[in-house]
């Protein structure tokens, strides 16, 4: 469990992260989403100790990343796990490759014991015989299951998402998000999604956290937000006459 308490962050006078609490939970998809400007990346950023906010907790299972050394730091990002929005993976490394870096990097594995991780990573995401392949031969969608595979490598507690649904079609994003779902749930990881994908929200949105210039505006569930009356919320989710349609299905029943 990741614990945001009071969290305040500015830039040159100029107040991003308004005194902001909330609770991501293990096992669940926790959700941020908002408007851009509305601080989202600031959040994620400060959560994984990127940024210093000026005040204000973040506590992992009740340490506190605000207050870590350099060590400390770098033995808790042993336990992350992140997911880029671009996928981040090395043009001049294979799948297999790409996957086993973060175990050479950080693993006290054997060789033969490495190979075997990555082996079950990629099975886990559907990608056996992809090993050999190097990222300008696969679609997009096996991108992101090689930055899947990759992220959940060394069997971290808590895991990233930066926008995973970025540039991918309808169906490739709703297999992501069973995929991230799955993991989450098979593993118990606190799984943290920064996303504008209103299919996420309401496909996998278990936790929801929309913040609004800055502030936690409304936190709750993708049923929840079919039903909410907060206003900004329903402006950003709804915008989309589809997304509209849906609501109103939802509310008529």
């Amino acid at each position: 469990m990741i614990e945001v308490n009071n969290l305040v962050k500015s830039f040159d006078g100029r107040t991003v992260l308004h005194d902001v609490s909330c609770v991501f939970e293990p096992g669940k998809n926790n959700l941020i989403i908002g408007q851009s400007g509305s601080g989202k990346t600031v959040l994620m950023k400060s959560l994984i100790g990127l940024i210093r906010p000026d005040s204000g907790q973040i506590l992992y299972s009740g340490r506190d990343i605000t207050k870590m050394n350099r060590r400390e730091l770098k033995a808790l990002r042993e336990e992350i796990g992140m997911l880029f929005q671009g996928s981040a993976l090395f043009d001049s490394m294979t799948v297999e490759e790409n996957v086993m870096f973060p175990l050479n990097m950080f693993s006290q594995m054997s060789p033969k014991e490495r190979k075997v991780r990555v082996d079950f990573c990629l099975e886990r995401v559907n990608l056996r015989g992809a090993e050999s392949r190097f990222p300008s031969e696969i679609s997009g969608g096996m991108q992101k299951r090689v930055a899947i595979a990759r992220a959940i490598a060394l069997n971290p507690k808590y895991l990233f998402c930066d926008e995973p649904n970025s540039g991918l079609d309808p169906q490739t994003s709703i297999l992501i998000d069973e995929l991230i779902n799955d993991i989450t749930q098979e593993y118990n990881i606190t799984t943290i999604v920064n996303t504008h994908d209103m299919n996420s929200v309401l496909g996998i949105g278990d936790n929801i956290i929309f913040l609004n210039k800055g502030e936690k505006e409304w936190v709750g569930n993708k049923d929840m937000i079919l039903k909410s009356n907060n206003e900004a919320l329903n402006n950003f989710v709804f915008a989309s006459p589809l997304f509209k349609m849906v609501r109103d299905v939802a509310s008529s029943k």
